[in-house]
């Protein structure tokens, strides 16, 4: 019996290589590396600590397996565990930290359910000038992402071109999960002028909320940051991706 997250897991190595996949566990005795490899494994773990160090971007501990995977793309095959240990060495590690338990997370049965919708605004690139909106929505029982793009701003228009993209290409949610910025909702106690309560928390329909309506998808407000905890973590892997893309990249513009 496998669990859900490593069944998804194998499903995509199946997808992307039908003919190769195997589910058969195959140990190899690894070798001494050349001088070669043990520099190219010392100058990314360098380079590394430079964008960890850089308090302007939005992470702040080391991705080995990033670092394997591009390792991978010069034929460079090494462990995540051998460049850990390389790691040590020359001062590139940090423990994990221990991951809290999220009691008030969504619980969805099936596919197509709920979709987890959220924004955030970085500093994506050491070398950019300003930052960037990123925008990003996943299927809250399979955690496929489903999009994923850039915005100058954090707008209402963005935001309903995303789900306009996502419903194009994957047909409509019963639901969408969102926070309570006020794209979203009109909180009474943040976005009304109104002491004695004339309007009460969502007694303003947002665009957004219209546009939901309009299209028949019902849409849920997470109480607290815990309650969206399944889509921070695909947004951490992928906010390290990005920004480590974009540092050794040297990309500026959006």
């Amino acid at each position: 019996c496998i669990g859900k997250t490593h069944f998804f897991a194998l499903l995509k190595e199946y997808r992307q290589d039908r003919e190769a996949f195997s589910v058969a566990y195959e140990r190899h005795t690894p070798g001494r590396l050349s001088a070669g490899v043990e520099s190219e494994i010392e100058q990314g773990l360098l380079r590394e600590k430079e964008i960890v160090e850089d308090k302007r971007l939005p992470i702040s501990g080391y991705n080995y397996s990033a670092l394997r995977d591009r390792l991978k793309k010069k034929d460079i095959k090494v462990s995540v565990g051998t460049i850990i240990d390389r790691a040590k060495r020359l001062d590139c590690y940090k423990p994990r930290k221990k991951r809290k338990a999220h009691d008030r997370e969504v619980l969805t049965a099936s596919i197509g359910a709920l979709v987890q919708h959220d924004s955030s605004l970085h500093l994506w690139s050491p070398f950019a000038q300003e930052k960037w909106v990123l925008i990003t929505a996943i299927d809250d029982f399979s955690r496929m992402l489903l999009f994923a793009d850039f915005a100058p701003k954090d707008t209402t228009w963005a935001h309903i071109q995303a789900a306009q993209a996502l419903m194009q290409s994957y047909g409509i949610p019963l639901r969408y999960y969102v926070d309570s910025l006020r794209v979203f909702r009109f909180v009474q106690s943040r976005d009304s002028i109104w002491r004695k309560h004339v309007l009460q928390t969502d007694d303003v329909d947002t665009q957004w909320g219209k546009m939901m309506r309009v299209v028949g998808v019902d849409v849920t407000y997470a109480l607290s940051p815990q309650a969206k905890g399944k889509v921070e973590r695909p947004y951490q892997w992928l906010q390290d991706r990005i920004v480590r893309t974009c540092a050794l990249e040297n990309i500026s513009t959006m």
